[in-house]
Parts: structure tokens; C-alpha cells; sequence
């Protein structure tokens, strides 16, 4: 009996969402698919932070390299040349 006036009744809330969605129809599906583009460009994008940090990890893996062989090759005496005092 009063449901039917009750029914007729939006909220605000709703209202709103209803106008929302009224602005995102008025533009055109090029807009749309570019700016989805845009965000998922961005999204999957290799920033700065990263880069730096694989450069960082190849150089100290190079260095440690290097240290590895320069001490191993440092330490070793050759026999011949300290074997000739007599």
C-alpha cells in the first residue's frame, strides 16, 4: 500500500552515481580506450628505482668477481723466484 511511494524515492547517493555515469558515456570510446592504455602504460612501466637497482646488483656482482680473482691470483708465490739464493 505505501511501498509504492517509498519505491519512487532515490537516494542522493544514487542520484549521483547515476550522473557519473551519464558523464562517462558522453565521451567517446577512443578517450576511453586511451586513457585505459595511458593508465595500464603507466601501471607496467619500468621506473628509475628499478633500473639503478639492476645496474647496482651487476656492478657489485662484477666487483665481487674481481676481488675473488685478484686476491686468489695475489697470494700465490711463484716458487721460481724466491728458490734462486744459492
Amino acid at each position: 500500500m505505501g511501498r509504492k511511494d517509498a519505491s519512487t524515492i532515490k537516494l542522493p547517493v544514487d542520484q549521483y552515481r547515476k550522473q557519473i555515469g551519464k558523464q562517462d558515456y558522453k565521451k567517446t570510446k577512443p578517450i576511453l580506450r586511451a586513457t585505459k592504455l595511458k593508465a595500464e602504460a603507466k601501471k607496467t612501466a619500468i621506473g628509475i628505482k628499478e633500473v639503478g637497482l639492476v645496474l647496482a646488483a651487476i656492478l657489485a656482482l662484477l666487483l665481487a668477481f674481481y676481488a675473488f680473482f685478484y686476491l686468489r691470483l695475489s697470494t700465490d708465490v711463484d716458487p721460481d723466484l724466491e728458490g734462486d739464493e744459492d
